[in-house]
C-alpha cells in the first residue's frame, strides 16, 4: 500500500475551542509539526493551515482544516486536488468516543462512527477510504451529554492520557509515512508499559 503524503487533525478553530477533547487531532498534528520543525500557516486557499514536513526522508503536508468540524470536507478534498494525493494516501487524526483516553488506533476506511468530521470528509469524497488515527477522549455514559463532552476540556489525568496516546502515535508515524502500516498498527496497538506497571 501506497504510503502517506497528507496528514490532516480535524478540531474546531478559535480560541474557545483549545484542548477541548474534540481538537485532539489539532493536538496530534500541533505535535507532528513541532517534532517536524515546522510551522503550520494559514492557507486560505484550501480553508486550512499547513506545513510541509520531511518525515523519513519523505515529503508529507500536514494540515488542520480552519472551517468547523463539521466542515472538514472541502478542505480535505481542496488539498487532494491541488498536491494531486490520493484519499488513500491521506491519514485524518481525530477524537473517538468509543476509545478510552490514551488509546490510539489507526485503521484504513470504514464508517464515522458518528464523528461529524469524518462524516463531512466521506460526503465530500463519497467514500471513506482513507486512513484515521483515532484518538480516544472516552465516553460521558450518556448520549445527552456528548456535545458539552467533546466540546469540553478533560480532566488532568484524561489530558495526560490522550497526550500519552498522542506521543505514542508520533513514534509510529515514520513507518505509515512509509507505506508499513501493519507495522505501525503492531507498534501502536500492542499495550504499552507504565512505570508504574514495571
Amino acid at each position: 500500500m501506497a504510503g502517506l503524503r497528507l496528514i490532516v487533525g480535524l478540531g474546531n478553530p478559535g480560541a474557545e475551542y483549545e484542548r477541548t477533547r474534540h481538537n485532539a487531532g489539532y493536538s496530534f498534528v500541533d505535535a507532528l509539526a513541532a517534532r517536524s520543525i515546522c510551522r503550520l500557516t494559514r492557507d486560505g486557499r484550501h480553508g486550512a493551515e499547513t506545513a510541509k514536513a520531511e518525515i523519513g526522508g519523505a515529503t508529507v503536508w500536514l494540515a488542520r482544516p480552519t472551517r468547523f468540524m463539521n466542515h472538514s470536507g472541502l478542505p480535505v478534498v481542496s488539498l487532494q486536488g491541488y498536491f494531486k494525493i490520493a484519499p488513500e494516501e491521506t491519514l485524518v487524526a481525530h477524537d473517538d468516543l468509543d476509545l478510552p483516553p490514551g488509546a490510539a488506533r489507526l485503521k484504513f476506511d470504514g464508517g464515522h462512527g458518528g464523528q461529524n468530521g469524518l462524516r463531512d470528509i466521506m460526503g465530500q469524497l463519497g467514500h471513506g477510504r482513507f486512513h484515521r488515527l483515532r484518538l480516544g477522549i472516552g465516553h460521558p455514559g450518556h448520549k445527552d451529554q456528548v456535545t458539552p463532552w467533546v466540546l469540553g476540556r478533560p480532566g488532568k489525568d484524561d489530558e495526560a492520557a490522550i497526550q500519552a496516546a498522542v506521543a505514542a502515535a508520533l513514534d509510529v508515524i515514520p513507518l505509515a509515512v512509509a507505506g508499513r502500516f501493519e507495522d505501525a498498527m503492531q507498534r501502536l496497538h500492542t499495550p504499552r508499559q507504565t512505570a508504574r506497571d514495571a
